[in-house]
């Protein structure tokens, strides 16, 4: 699944175009590397997204086409 997929699923970016600008702005990294939108994300890779000042780093644990908005923080885990 791409990343800016990935991001909008898991609810923690809220819609597509905002998170392939955010990758595109190289404030996406996955496993230490900026990474484009286009990134296919595995389960096991960890990802920071930069909010202004603060970062939030995951873990993907599952890959999912869809979610319900309750099931979308079972698909990776908090790592900071």
């Amino acid at each position: 699944m791409r990343l800016d997929k990935y991001l909008k699923v898991t609810r923690i970016i809220k819609r597509r175009t905002v998170a392939n600008e955010a990758c595109d702005g190289g404030r996406v990294s996955v496993n230490g590397k900026v990474v484009k939108a286009s990134y296919d994300v595995k389960i096991g890779d960890e990802i920071e997204v930069a909010f202004g000042t603060k970062a939030f780093k995951i873990r993907v644990t599952d890959i999912k086409e869809s979610t319900l908005k309750n099931d979308a923080a079972s698909l990776y885990e908090v790592i900071q």
